[in-house]
């Protein structure tokens, strides 16, 4: 599913994305760099792909969302991580 919704600046935009219970990704069609950027830190979702669709899927990457759309990452490293009780042993040798 898709949602094209017009909006009147870029900052608008982004509180349009933001004010739904959804986050898994966010696409973005744009030359300029700095909108890149800004999205980055104000968009509440999982991924942002620019100037292209998410047809793909490699599995190094933390595929998951944000909000409604998922708790967790999916991949073969989260996978794992998610599998794994990490622990943390500390010795100090110096006595």
């Amino acid at each position: 599913m898709v949602t094209l919704q017009h909006y009147r600046d870029f900052r608008q935009a982004l509180a349009i994305v933001n004010d739904s219970a959804f986050g898994l990704q966010a696409g973005l069609f744009t030359h300029d760099l700095r909108l890149v950027y800004r999205a980055l830190e104000a968009l509440e979702v999982g991924a942002i792909v620019v100037n292209e669709v998410p047809t793909f899927r490699t599995d190094n990457y933390p595929y998951g969302g944000v909000k409604d759309s998922g708790i967790g990452r999916e991949g073969v490293r989260y996978a794992i991580e998610e599998m794994t009780e990490l622990r943390t042993l500390v010795i100090n040798t110096r006595r």
